[in-house]
């Protein structure tokens, strides 16, 4: 087994399930985060002491998440709408740029609405600005694309990093005992932490009704331009590594499965005991709001994209390989076809349970019972996908994009045996 492809399919010949299974666990894997941002105030997405507290359960569950899952699968899906675009734009198809953009544009629009409507952390916006730019580097050569992702992640690091030490500094002056200012530790309170006037304006807000956080969030048009930009350099260094596996065979099933559990295992010694350690000292600083928020935002950005890569490799190596003809794999390939259904259904399901219109649940629990209530939308997902697919061609928000994109509908449901 282990001197074999991971599937023996060629690309291009019918779908690779290894790669839709694990389109479905990178769906699955934003659920936990998602969850947190929808249920609590703001700052709890990366620091416990903003609400629930630091007890040990919340202590460790945060750990776990900022360990393991935390920004490693939204880069993991990152990764999986690049080979997507990279499959798209090497069919034979008349007019593909065209298409494509078409696609983008439509994508776009979708992103905008759920992020208006239902999530202020939707990813599709900041996935549609960075299709426009793939076509550019889709056929470069492996060793490019690589280099590129790593120049855009060093970038980042480079820019944010020069702004957070700064703060950094400033925490180690006042960690050591040196006379300072209290005044930069509450303006990172109330920016990043636990203040209580910051989490008493972030309770209002998730407690709005339907009209008000509408009215709200267009108050602000620029808010959607500053989150995009932010944001499009590490989605876009992650959508240049899911061109270059693809490239390269990894995310089309062709490497060894000897060859991919190596790689996954060299990812995740490059990248686990640094987020450990990152871990550890938020949990020694007190969950202090500078530290924590370095450490969420600028310092463990790198390892997250690398562990990221180590779950992309891993994966294909067991769905390919292991668990090729598993029930496991079958489901999780038809969670990973309706990607983009399932991403939006959690945030129905998600707005159902905690919005002022649905249950009214924001607030109300603590880290551990929501990631509990995550659970709502995995196992939804994994019993409608299979359902769905046996009687429609595609999923029903796949079905509306590309429809738009095509600017006429697309065949809907299977045809007759």
């Amino acid at each position: 087994m282990a001197g074999t492809a991971l599937t023996a399919a060629p690309p291009g010949k019918r779908r690779i399930a290894a790669l839709d299974a694990l389109r479905g666990v990178a769906v699955i894997g934003i659920v936990p985060m998602n969850v947190i941002a929808f249920s609590m105030p703001a700052n709890a997405y990366i620091n416990p002491r903003v609400w629930g507290g630091t007890d040990a359960l919340d202590t460790a569950l945060w750990a776990i998440s900022f360990v393991a899952v935390e920004d490693k699968f939204r880069a993991l899906f990152a990764m999986m709408f690049g080979a997507g675009i990279a499959i798209l734009l090497g069919k034979n198809q008349a007019h593909p740029l065209r298409s494509h953009y078409a696609r983008m544009a439509v994508l776009l629009a979708i992103g905008l609405t759920h992020a208006v409507v239902l999530a202020n952390n939707d990813v599709l916006r900041i996935y549609a600005v960075c299709g426009l730019l793939l076509p550019i580097a889709v056929n470069w050569p492996v060793k490019r694309l690589l280099w590129a992702a790593g120049l855009l992640i060093a970038g980042q690091l480079a820019v944010s990093g020069y702004y957070a030490w700064g703060w950094l500094d400033y925490w180690f002056q006042r960690a050591g005992g040196m006379p300072v200012s209290l005044l930069p530790t509450e303006v990172a309170e109330r920016t990043y932490g636990a203040h209580p006037d910051t989490t008493a304006a972030a309770l209002a807000r998730g407690q709005q009704g339907l009209i008000e956080r509408l009215e709200w969030r267009f108050s602000d048009p620029m808010l959607q331009v500053r989150f995009i930009v932010a944001s499009v350099p590490s989605a876009l260094a992650s959508m240049l590594l899911g061109v270059a596996f693809w490239r390269n065979g990894l995310l089309a099933g062709e490497w060894e499965q000897r060859r991919a559990m190596c790689l996954a295992r060299n990812c995740a010694l490059a990248s686990v005991p640094v987020l450990v350690a990152l871990a550890w000292w938020s949990i020694f600083s007190g969950f202090d709001a500078i530290v924590t928020t370095a450490n969420a935002i600028v310092l463990s950005a790198p390892f997250d994209v690398v562990l990221g890569v180590g779950y992309a490799t891993l994966a294909m190596a067991l769905f390919g390989g292991a668990l090729k003809e598993s029930p496991v794999t079958r489901l999780l390939a038809a969670a990973g076809r309706m990607a983009l259904t399932n991403y939006i259904a959690t945030s129905v399901i998600f707005a159902a349970l905690f919005a002022s219109w649905g249950l009214g649940l924001f607030g109300e629990v603590l880290r551990g019972p929501a990631l509990l209530l995550g659970l709502v939308p995995i196992a939804a997902m994994l019993i409608w996908s299979p359902w769905w697919l046996a009687r429609f061609r595609q999923g029903p928000m796949e079905w509306l994009w590309r429809s738009l994109a095509s600017f006429s509908p697309l065949p809907f449901r299977k045809a007759a045996p």
